[in-house]
């Protein structure tokens, strides 16, 4: 393990913990590498802690001898123990004052806590909330979660879009992170979703297995679509359950229940819109989305209802309330 008091490369300055934020990125930083980031690579090290950084210019300072782990040139995919030092030297950043969270948002996050234990945490996300700030998004779930419990370390192992309400997973100490993105990778974490859509399910339970294709309008806007000709095109398959077909002021609606087999961007909406079956609320695949408001949506009704992981309890959050009131007023079919 080395010693920074001894190493000439840190004898000028007092490594900081690599679990503390930069203060100033504009000097020479030296991290001192915890249980926390053992045996991460030293790229993805960088890109948790030089945000808004680009990838390439990550590895750029690699390749330029910018960042040294204990006084060595290094590459990307090498690995950090536990007592290495990390040099960074200077970098242009934007940096960002931390989230101000009032005491009240802050205990509305910590109620909405449906799981945890000494490595997991599992938050029931609400509707218009992104998970990580960027993208015009000043902060998000992680950092009002690590500003609302005072806690270092906190991560997301997965990620659900804005508009989508539901359980997200956020790892307490990295050796879980790895665990359950390894298990994500596997496909040994079922997810769960209860969603609205228009029109109603022709079969109790069918297998959507269509391939996906993201592509970009001409505004930059990212959408996805069903495309079986282009060799772009990712396998995609979502088992999906009607469990009621009802009519909402004339309109017929179905509560579906859909499983990912694959995790593609938007698969979820895409697939039950190339059955016929927007999703109430989809302003992306929901041609139909503007007349939503007559029937009292507000929002994306997708919601994250359960996760099944090996070794912990199922894992549940009730259908939002906003979803339960246009059940309430939906008639059975």
């Amino acid at each position: 393990m080395p010693n920074a008091q001894t190493n000439p490369q840190t004898a000028h300055k007092t490594p900081q913990s690599a679990d503390d934020a930069i203060s100033n990125f504009a000097q020479v930083n030296y991290l001192t590498i915890t249980r926390q980031q053992h045996d991460q690579r030293i790229d993805n090290f960088l890109l948790a802690r030089l945000k808004g950084l680009p990838r390439a210019h990550i590895y750029q300072m690699i390749r330029a001898d910018e960042v040294r782990i204990n006084g060595k040139r290094c590459k990307p995919h090498d690995r950090l123990q536990r007592g290495d030092v990390v040099r960074i030297a200077p970098v242009r950043l934007a940096t960002r004052a931390a989230p101000v969270i009032g005491q009240a948002f802050a205990d509305s996050l910590l109620t909405r806590v449906v799981y945890e234990d000494d490595g997991l945490l599992v938050l029931n996300k609400p509707a218009g909330m992104a998970v990580h700030g960027g993208s015009g998004e000043s902060f998000g779930v992680i950092e009002a979660m690590r500003v609302a419990t005072g806690k270092k370390y906190l991560e997301l192992v997965h990620r659900i879009d804005k508009d989508t309400s539901g359980l997200l997973m956020i790892a307490k100490k990295r050796s879980t992170l790895k665990h359950l993105q390894q298990a994500l990778r596997e496909k040994t974490i079922q997810k769960t979703y209860l969603c609205l859509t228009q029109g109603w399910l022709d079969t109790d339970h069918t297998l959507i297995d269509q391939p996906l294709l993201k592509f970009t309008l001409p505004n930059g806007e990212r959408r996805v679509r069903v495309d079986t000709k282009s060799d772009d095109s990712k396998p995609a398959q979502t088992r999906v359950r009607c469990r009621q077909r009802m009519t909402l002021h004339g309109h017929k609606i179905s509560l579906i229940e859909a499983q990912p087999l694959t995790g593609r961007t938007h698969q979820i909406r895409v697939h039950l819109a190339s059955l016929g079956l927007p999703l109430l609320g989809d302003d992306k695949y929901n041609r139909h989305a503007a007349d939503n408001a007559a029937l009292g949506v507000r929002r994306l009704c997708l919601h994250a209802y359960q996760l099944d992981i090996d070794g912990y309890p199922t894992i549940e959050a009730d259908l939002p309330e906003d979803m339960q009131t246009l059940l309430a007023h939906a008639q059975n079919s």
